[in-house]
């Protein structure tokens, strides 16, 4: 079985501590490389561009030094990551970095 080519937003400053997107050709994969249970949280094409669609009309996040959870859910599924590395996935987002995962949804 191949695995999953996983994407980082270039602007995480942790190294591979991130979150990573990756893609099958019916799902969606988004995990946080730090969380310590592991959990990948999986959705459709057509959701994850609606999640990129609302955080593009967000503001750009100011940098935080803070470590304040940011938990992402799914019905069965809960990802952890932090404030500045979801900042960054979302300065990502906003870069169109994500983009090309979702052009089967459109």
């Amino acid at each position: 079985m191949r695995q999953p080519t996983w994407q980082k937003s270039s602007y995480c400053g942790e190294g591979d501590s991130c979150i990573h997107i990756s893609a099958t050709p019916t799902a969606i994969h988004l995990t946080e490389s730090a969380d310590p249970t592991g959990a990948v949280l999986t959705t459709t094409p057509a959701a994850f561009a609606t999640l990129l669609t609302a955080l593009k009309q967000q503001p750009v996040p100011e940098d935080s030094e803070t470590n304040t959870p940011v938990r992402l859910r799914s019905a069965d599924t809960v990802v952890t990551t932090d404030r500045r590395k979801w900042n960054a996935f979302v300065l990502g987002v906003q870069a169109g970095e994500f983009d090309h995962f979702t052009h089967k949804a459109k």
